[in-house]
């Protein structure tokens, strides 16, 4: 082969490549803006962090639904033992006009059966998109995991009114929902319907409560470009940060257990 050739071929490989990587970074982009779509720069405090209704919440007598739990229960925590529950905030959300769509802050995210590990969650767990999942010794916000298969956002279409619970104990700590380390509520703000019983109980909030683990998350659209970015181009050049590595770790279980899923929904369907 001529040195031309040669050098034609190596031309058309780096365009491939060239390519590549634009189309990389345009679908990040674009999942980028979805995502970025679905946060807002808001704190995370009050409502922003919730469990859906008829979730189930490990406590020191087995698993029950969180709006079962009442002021006194005690709940396993990963970083203080047992904790007694000091207030449990209630959310409520109701369409004012029924056949509009819900405002984008309000419909949780859903993270599927298995999809953070083998039965983790035990079941489908479903929380607003600022609350915190404890993976890997750091807190991400569960928006900023959405990847499409197994960690998607809730199609609340059907639903006109939506119920959320949040607990505060002593001091902001991680509990288990449906098997998932989760963080409790860290502020307590006059969202809740609720928020008067807190008061009597309590006298007004602390304005700042300091994590109990380091909280990650991309809080609005540039920040979520960025970090759909770094992980587009991390075949070549590989600077992701570590919200970016666990999402893309958990993206890549969800494409596999989709992929798992039509392979025996195959198999069944061929023996049938």
């Amino acid at each position: 082969m001529s040195y031309t050739d040669t050098t034609s071929s190596s031309d058309n490989q780096t365009s491939r490549r060239n390519v590549i990587v634009a189309g990389a970074i345009g679908a990040a982009a674009g999942v980028a803006a979805a995502v970025g779509s679905l946060l807002t720069t808001n704190d995370q405090s009050g409502s922003g962090n919730c469990f859906l209704k008829s979730t189930m919440i490990r406590t020191a007598d087995g698993d029950r639904k969180i709006e079962e739990l009442a002021v006194g229960d005690l709940l396993p925590t990963v970083f203080g033992g047992i904790c007694p529950i000091q207030w449990i905030g209630y959310y409520r959300h109701k369409k004012s006009n029924q056949a509009k769509p819900w405002v984008k802050e309000v419909p949780p995210v859903r993270v599927a059966h298995s999809a953070l590990g083998p039965d983790l969650p035990h079941a489908d767990l479903y929380v607003s998109k600022w609350h915190a999942l404890l993976i890997d010794g750091i807190l991400v916000t569960a928006g900023s995991l959405i990847n499409g298969t197994t960690i998607t956002l809730y199609d609340t279409r059907e639903h006109n009114e939506l119920e959320f619970f949040h607990i505060k104990l002593a001091r902001h700590n991680v509990i288990y929902a449906e098997g998932v380390p989760c963080e409790t509520l860290i502020n307590v703000d006059d969202t809740a319907v609720n928020f008067a019983e807190y008061l009597r109980r309590y006298g007004p909030p602390i304005t700042r409560e300091v994590p109990c683990a380091p909280i990650l998350s991309c809080n609005g659209r540039r920040r979520a470009i960025k970090s759909h970015f770094r992980s587009a181009i991390s075949p070549w050049i590989d600077r992701r940060q570590k919200l970016d590595v666990i999402r893309d770790e958990l993206k890549e279980r969800g494409i596999s257990l989709l992929r798992q899923s039509g392979t025996e929904l195959s198999r069944t369907s061929w023996i049938g």
